[in-house]
């Protein structure tokens, strides 16, 4: 791949998230953008990391900055492009789900006649226990679980709608623990709905819609993570009054947790449970230098008394207790 097709392929890469977002939303045309709809991209992409974020928006005002040119957009909307302001903190995400929060409402759910193995409650427990990303979770057919042996298998399926991250790189089996294993398939006996998406592909997480969009998928996190599901809300608020638990404001919730900042959570938890992290960078898809800089956010105390444990071969979330 020489210089150009390297730079298209990034623009791409760094694009086509804004194209699927104005499709959900539905912006059919570039005349319909403002302002306050570019902002409203922004706060969308919570799964990445603040030099990520800026990235796709710098890509966006080029784009923008395009159009005007070709008087396809009004020349003033390049610059309404927000794009953040990165110290040198900002590239890292500090925002995560911590291990001992996780460790509570997994517990909670677990007891729960309510609420076990509801999409909010299996969802946490997939992302939790494989650190995959959201684009993971929707590409999951029902094919690739494996039951007996406790196996979720990623595959990136582009042509009908899946592409995983990292494209072909990011195919991968990732073995899950048997409490996991009993959760997903109370999920699937009594809560997932049996539907083909459009290209007849069953998919594991389901929704009346057949494939659950990312915003219904963001939604489940948001309410799944909210910890007054289990406790008082740290916030002051009355639960049978507060607006955060419907699931157009659960992500206001100050409290509530995207899938990128559980995957955050749970690969500080993998390190912390003594698992190397070439071991955690195969099982997330990612690298050991991209855990480094942007994903694990372990504070000193953690990296000294926990990881000086061995390898623990088994991830249960006792391990925190």
């Amino acid at each position: 791949m020489d210089s150009t097709d390297s730079t298209i392929r990034s623009y791409s890469n760094r694009l086509t998230p804004f194209v699927e977002w104005c499709e959900e939303e539905p912006v059919e045309s570039v005349g319909e953008l403002s302002g306050w709809l570019l902002d409203e991209y922004r706060r969308s992409l919570t799964e990445d990391a603040p030099v990520t974020v800026k990235g796709k928006m710098m890509a966006v005002k080029q784009l923008l900055g395009y159009l005007g040119r070709i008087d396809a957009v009004d020349t003033e909307l390049e610059e309404k492009v927000p794009i953040p302001k990165l110290s040198a903190e900002d590239e890292r995400s500090e925002i995560k789900l911590a291990p001992d929060d996780a460790s509570s409402l997994l517990a909670y759910y677990r007891e729960s006649k309510t609420w076990y193995g509801t999409p909010r409650h299996t969802l946490l427990e997939v992302l939790w226990f494989t650190g995959c990303r959201l684009s993971g979770i929707r590409a999951l057919d029902f094919e690739d679980y494996d039951n007996e042996r406790g196996i979720l298998r990623f595959v990136n399926r582009p042509q009908t709608g899946t592409r995983l991250k990292n494209g072909k790189d990011g195919e991968r089996p990732v073995a899950i623990p048997p409490e996991v294993v009993d959760v997903l398939d109370t999920y699937i006996h009594r809560e997932r709905f049996d539907k083909r998406d459009e290209h007849g592909r069953r998919p594991l997480f389901s929704a009346r819609q057949a494939r659950p969009s990312k915003t219904t998928v963001r939604a489940w996190s948001y309410l799944g993570t909210q910890p007054c599901v289990y406790t008082g809300c740290p916030h002051g608020r009355e639960r049978p009054k507060c607006n955060y638990r419907e699931r157009n404001y659960s992500g206001s919730c100050p409290s509530s947790r995207s899938p990128h900042q559980v995957r955050t959570g749970s690969i500080t938890w993998q390190l912390n449970c003594g698992m190397p992290i070439e071991d955690v960078a195969e099982r997330v898809n990612s690298t050991p230098a991209v855990i480094r800089r942007h994903y694990d956010v372990a504070t000193g105390d953690e990296k000294l008394e926990e990881r000086r444990r061995d390898y623990l071969g088994d991830l249960s979330i006792s391990d925190n207790e």
